[in-house]
């Protein structure tokens, strides 16, 4: 194999599969990247076993060929290359090791057969649709947040992707939660998601969606099997498993009867929040709403180091209420808003709160009070 080509071209596309790669790897082939040159490309391939990350670059293509090398390194080494500089890659006769060219720098790298690169097979897709990458940014963004790091209850570890039926209208929904708050947004369904099963899109699956959806112009080509999903984001190919078990019955989380509506300025809350959980500590982090007629006092109280207040002007006219909440759900949840106020709907100390974004109808979200 003897290619040439940009550096600009190698590191974009390197940067989007060498990320898929473990550190830590008891399996040498997995530390690897599968390179391989043909035509005007030079196709790249990264896979953890359960993610799988393909993207083509042009390429110069000298003498047609495929290798595997060390994924991280390769990153590291065209990385530090200067700008605007050709990066020459060649194999030796016997395909042991690889040399990187630029300039006066050469670099060799001890390769793996491509032979030994695993697979990740499919299936067959039986559903097909595209989105707008916005509008999958948009689902992943508003609630990848919520998505539980609690292994033991691994169908919580990912995104629930489902389409549900509202007032005659199909609606694409995600949905994620940890068991202590719940987000949700929805988009209109496209078109070939009819019918499709609810999916969990893992958690390390969700990260690499959002770091390859930037561009808001670029159509996303969603193919879904029964176990896998396939994103096709223009030159990159991202195949991943899926989590297998089902994700718990969301809708009845989510409260209907609360009454107590508070409306308060979405940036003052979160930061009074922010300053007043200064004083919490990292075990109890509860921040108390007291919510009488027209105002909001934050308190948290650590007997180890003191207390804090701050009061806030709102929109309440309902009973006196005492809640409380951990101050780093609120701030989470208050990052996700895009409209200038929050608005809360209580129904007692003990029941979930369910907070709305008053500039996207479209997202939800519920906590669950802390005892304060």
């Amino acid at each position: 194999m003897r290619v040439v080509l940009e550096r600009s071209n190698l590191l974009k596309s390197l940067n989007h599969v060498h990320r898929v790669v473990e550190r830590r790897n008891t399996i040498p082939i997995l530390s690897n990247v599968l390179l391989t040159a043909g035509g005007a490309s030079l196709d790249m391939k990264a896979t953890d076993l359960d993610l799988e990350v393909t993207e083509a670059t042009a390429a110069i293509v000298e003498r047609a060929g495929a290798t595997t090398v060390p994924a991280h390194l390769l990153y590291d080494i065209v990385r530090k290359l200067p700008d605007g500089a050709e990066v020459m890659l060649k194999t030796d006769e016997d395909g042991a090791s690889m040399s990187v060219i630029s300039g006066r720098s050469s670099f060799r790298l001890q390769c793996l057969p491509q032979s030994d690169f695993p697979e990740l097979t499919a299936g067959s897709f039986t559903h097909i649709f595209r989105l707008e990458s916005a509008t999958l940014k948009r689902l992943i963004e508003k609630t990848q947040f919520a998505i539980s790091t609690e292994e033991t209850r691994y169908y919580l570890n990912g995104i629930f992707l489902h389409t549900h039926e509202e007032g005659g209208k199909l609606k694409l929904r995600s949905v994620a939660t940890d068991g202590h708050r719940l987000a949700r947004a929805e988009a209109d369904a496209p078109a070939g998601s009819e019918g499709m099963p609810g999916i969990i899109i893992p958690r390390k699956t969700v990260s690499e969606l959002q770091k390859l959806v930037e561009d808001p112009d670029v159509a996303v080509t969603a193919e879904l099997s029964e176990t896998k999903i396939r994103f096709t984001i223009g030159p990159v190919v991202l195949t991943s498993k899926l989590i297998d078990g089902t994700f718990p019955d969301y809708q009845r989380v989510i409260p209907t009867g609360n009454d107590k509506k508070l409306v308060i300025d979405r940036q003052s809350f979160a930061q009074a929040v922010d300053r007043v959980s200064t004083i919490s500590s990292e075990r109890g982090r509860a921040v108390k709403l007291s919510i009488s007629d027209g105002q909001v006092t934050l308190a948290v109280n650590n007997p180890d180091s003191g207390s804090a207040t701050e009061e806030l002007p709102a929109d309440y006219s309902s009973d006196p209420l005492e809640i409380g909440f951990n101050a780093r759900y609120l701030l989470d949840v208050a990052a996700q808003l895009t409209g200038s106020d929050a608005k809360f709907m209580l129904a007692d100390a003990g029941s979930p709160t369910l907070i709305h974004d008053t500039n996207d109808d479209q997202a939800l979200y519920v906590l669950m009070p802390m005892r304060v």
